[in-house]
């Protein structure tokens, strides 16, 4: 192959933050000078992303650019919900985005992800289906059309996961290289484990008979985009990718919130670099389903079980004490994160033989079930942080779905377990502490605004 390709991912995704009885995002003073998270990444990246400023060499606009056109991205469903709401400017220029990368490459650049961050490998058969259905349905009523690739959350995998794929016909998905385990040529029978040359296409077939394309991004200089500073010259950004294209397809993955509000004004770089590289003669830009449909699969691969890109452990920072973190915390410990799992999960089954026997719609009961598994809930240090006391939050609205509909108090039983929940911090001691200080006061603000 003599031309090189390259093509950028935005994995673009904030947890859900709805007060689950208000439905409504509550002021977090954290955010400053904005109300709350979702409204200060909007702000700093999801806007700008829509139109890009290119200046140049006397600090005058040369060119806006839409990113969002010429890159690959997806977005998770709960968060383009909250766009949709607070910005229909943004959603549609999102969505629009899509259709223009289907005139420009012939192929849409938009993905679906799994509704709403669960860590796939971690869920059960049930739950795994759910999202990967919500997160389809979420899809095709935003862009009107079936999505080719979904994107898995922390890029977390199992067989299992990538079965639930391919039988809703998703055709491809994107992973780092270290979860890629061995690989061939097809045609060849001997396997190699030597790390894996991202600028090929590889075909995973799976026990069942079907397949599934995988991507595996570029590991060096995806690091670099998010934490060593890439982003500080869009020139230089556009040099490494063309530079690692040869031979192939050079392309990366990150958080999209990179582009903006990780790195402030790194959607200028990217819009920079993405100039570069449309007008360069030495490559072209492309999407996924673009590059797979020109340069179909000619490896095989089988991928290293329960791994993620963000968990060194494979996908224990979701379950277990492996000293995964956000750093500031160097004595703290999560033992937290198993019990927490462990009380979920034990709500989790005894709602689904509520909902067995509940001769009604009880959809708001499916979807706490499913909200209270979001991923950003193990991730951080302690139990008492603001992520994980939202997935209890939407614990506490499932519990008291279940009484309601199905006439059984779950709560008592469900207090006794996370009492068993270690905290970091003296003044919780426990899970059971945080829920009755923390999860109990939305309650009290749904009373009062008459809404529960």
């Amino acid at each position: 192959m003599s031309k090189r390709y390259v093509c950028v991912h935005g994995h673009f995704y904030q947890p859900p933050r709805e007060n689950p009885w208000l439905g409504m995002i509550e002021p977090q003073p954290s955010a400053h000078p904005y109300r709350d998270w979702n409204v200060r990444i909007l702000a700093e990246c999801y806007r700008p992303n829509t139109a890009a400023r290119i200046l140049d060499e006397h600090d005058e606009v040369r060119r806006v650019l839409k990113n969002y056109s010429l890159m690959s991205f997806n977005f998770g469903p709960t968060l383009l919900s909250w766009i949709e709401s607070y910005d229909p400017e943004v959603h549609d220029a999102i969505v629009d985005a899509d259709k223009d990368s289907i005139t420009r490459f012939g192929h849409g650049s938009a993905m679906a992800q799994a509704f709403n961050h669960v860590i796939m490998p971690l869920a059960d058969d049930h739950d795994r289906n759910i999202q990967v259905e919500w997160g389809i349905r979420d899809f095709r009523q935003r862009f009107g059309r079936a999505p080719q690739g979904m994107w898995l959350p922390e890029t977390a995998v199992d067989t299992a996961s990538l079965e639930v794929l391919a039988a809703h016909g998703i055709e491809f998905t994107v992973l780092a290289p270290h979860q890629a385990r061995r690989h061939r040529r097809m045609g060849e029978t001997a396997w190699s484990e030597k790390a894996i040359d991202t600028r090929h296409v590889y075909r995973a077939n799976l026990p069942s008979g079907r397949s599934i394309d995988l991507f595996f991004y570029d590991g060096p200089i995806s690091h670099d985009v998010a934490f060593n500073g890439l982003l500080n010259d869009g020139h230089t950004f556009a040099k490494r990718l063309i530079a690692a294209a040869d031979g192939g397809l050079c392309h990366i993955a990150t958080d999209g919130e990179s582009y903006g509000h990780h790195h402030p004004h790194g959607e200028m770089a990217l819009a920079y670099a993405l100039d570069d590289i449309e007008r360069s003669d030495d490559a072209e830009l492309i999407n996924y389903a673009a590059y797979r449909a020109r340069f179909p699969a000619d490896h095989e691969v089988e991928i290293a079980e329960n791994t993620s890109w963000s968990c060194s452990h494979g996908v224990e920072r979701w379950r277990s004490n492996c000293g995964c973190n956000s750093g500031g915390k160097p004595t703290w410990h999560q033992r937290w994160r198993a019990p927490l799992r462990d009380a979920l999960d034990w709500l989790r089954d005894e709602t689904r033989a509520i909902n067995g026997r509940v001769n009604q719609d009880i959809g708001d009961l499916h979807l706490y079930a499913q909200l209270m598994y979001t991923s950003c809930g193990w991730f951080f240090d302690d139990v008492s942080g603001i992520e994980t006391v939202q997935i209890l939050e939407y614990a506490s609205r499932l519990i008291e779905l279940a009484e309601t509909l199905g006439g059984v108090a779950l709560e008592a039983e469900f207090l006794d377990r996370l009492a068993d929940i270690p905290s970091n911090m003296p003044n919780f001691e426990h899970g059971r502490r945080v829920y009755e200080t923390l999860v109990r006061k939305p309650q009290t603000l749904a009373e009062r605004a008459n809404v529960g």
